[in-house]
């Protein structure tokens, strides 16, 4: 009864996520001219949308070496791509599944066996990731001339992931050493004391963390250029800058579990965001929707590889299951 059950909780909560998506997206086309949206979709050449995706897959080729290489390169890299697009499939295409970084993190355990340092190297990726995105978003109030209220939201935010990432790289390993020195009955002392020690480990390779931020900004400020050369095609005309505000935030935005895979979150927040420099809200949601269709298409491709592979999305699930719990 337990995995009927299981299976059955997937899909409602995959069919939940789908609901949030289509009701964003009704709501957008009801508000919106539909005939301009659906126009600057048009309008968009499919050799630019391709040049576009070729771009998109290595940009997360170098996100797979990112992730591969904060687990200290722990497994052959042929793995970690198998791994990363299998996250993006999670993410975008199959019901239920706990989801990218379980389904990554899960492939990766299964070649290392090191399951505190997985998990370890996981929420720093993440943790960087964040912070790239806000660093991203600062620059962009910089090249807008910055300065007030959205600059100083936007500056405490990356305050509050800065010190998340160094609290969690410095903090957690001082933390549950001396939560079990002061406490020792407690149980799962065995996988605390390796996470932090993954976590202290990351800790004592500070150039590893500062590189790979780097790569991460370099790798979302990529995609933001991409969306912006699709916004040209659309016919969207916002400052650069605007791109570099907006495209970051709405990417956090889209992280919230109330749609799949960012459908319609992204694009209500991109619009949002840059009609305060001009943007056409019809234009700019188009613009969102082609990007959609890059992500899924990506997403299409990761549960291909996974396909190919041998490894099915069930097995995948199962797997994932267990090593969230």
């Amino acid at each position: 009864m337990s995995k009927p059950a299981g299976l059955s909780a997937m899909w409602r909560k995959w069919l939940i996520r789908a609901g949030g998506s289509a009701v964003i997206l009704a709501v957008l086309f009801w508000f919106l001219p539909r005939e301009a949206i659906l126009a600057g979709v048009s309008a968009v050449p499919l050799s630019l949308f391709v040049s576009v995706f070729g771009v998109f897959l290595l940009g997360h080729v170098a996100a797979a070496a990112k992730w591969w290489v904060l687990l200290d390169r722990g497994f052959p890299f042929l793995l970690a791509l198998k791994a990363h697009f299998g996250g993006l499939a999670a993410n975008l295409c199959l019901p239920g599944v706990a989801g990218g970084d379980a389904v990554r993190a899960a492939m990766a355990q299964a070649a290392m066996r090191d399951g505190p340092k997985v998990a370890a190297g996981a929420v720093a990726d993440r943790l960087i990731d964040m912070l790239a995105l806000g660093f991203l978003s600062l620059i962009g109030l910089l090249m807008l001339g910055g300065g007030g209220a959205g600059a100083g939201v936007v500056t405490q935010a990356v305050v509050l992931v800065l010190v998340l990432l160094l609290g969690t790289v410095f903090g957690i390993p001082w933390g549950v050493r001396m939560l079990y020195r002061l406490k020792p009955g407690l149980p799962g002392q065995g996988f605390a004391l390796n996470m932090a020690g993954g976590f202290a480990a990351l800790g004592r390779r500070p150039g590893l963390l500062f590189v790979t931020l780097g790569l991460s900004m370099a790798i979302q400020a990529t995609f933001v250029m991409l969306t912006v050369q699709l916004s040209y095609a659309v016919g969207v005309d916002v400052p650069l800058g605007a791109w570099f505000v907006a495209w970051p935030l709405a990417k956090i935005f889209a992280v919230l579990p109330i749609s799949l895979g960012g459908l319609g979150v992204r694009e209500a927040s991109m619009a949002a965001l840059l009609a305060q420099f001009g943007g056409s809200a019809p234009e700019v949601v188009a613009t969102g929707l082609v990007w959609q269709g890059v992500l899924w298409l990506t997403g299409a491709l990761g549960a291909l590889i996974l396909l190919v592979s041998g490894l099915g999305a069930r097995p995948v699930e199962k797997v994932a299951s267990e090593f969230s719990e």
